[in-house]
């Protein structure tokens, strides 16, 4: 049995402060990697918002195009706010998978969409950010996972240092 992977590739972000949050989440629901392209991040490298320090454990990969290291064997699936894609309450997500995140202020490119296997949205009113959009599709995988990860991610091992309360 393979493990249950996934990855993040982000399409040409342009703040910092997004690529931090999305370093965070990525540590909070165990992302194995996250990739970026383009030119605009690298402007600023500090990663700020990353507070759990997941750069550290987490590779961010700087690419020339998010197709050219595609991890061995992952499902691409875009998350695209688009018609015709999967409401994220449907989708079933792959056990490798490949999540492309498109620019804060744009689109996936179609060239990038034909290559996804799945294209899926989060309904909402109107869009939202980069950050907010990783952490939901992630929590989303997550707690479509099985019940067993309350088993791994105790909430004492996990809570912040200051945080002792109980009901």
């Amino acid at each position: 049995m393979h493990k249950k992977s996934a990855h993040i590739g982000l399409v040409n972000p342009k703040s910092p402060a997004n690529v931090g949050m999305v370093m965070r989440a990525a540590g909070c629901y165990e992302a194995t990697t996250v990739f970026y392209s383009g030119v605009r991040f690298e402007r600023a490298q500090k990663f700020a918002t990353d507070t759990k320090d997941a750069g550290r454990k987490i590779a961010l990969v700087g690419v020339e195009n998010l197709l050219d290291d595609i991890p061995d064997k992952a499902t691409l699936v875009a998350i695209e706010l688009i018609e015709g894609a999967t409401p994220l309450m449907d989708f079933v997500h792959p056990d490798n998978a490949y999540y492309i995140f498109g620019p804060e202020d744009g689109s996936i490119k179609k060239e990038l969409l034909d290559h996804c296997q799945h294209v899926v949205y989060i309904p909402t009113i109107g869009c939202m950010n980069l950050a907010a959009t990783v952490h939901v599709v992630l929590y989303d995988r997550m707690a479509k996972s099985g019940r067993a990860v309350i088993d791994e991610r105790p909430i004492a091992a996990n809570r912040d240092v200051n945080n002792k309360i109980k009901i």
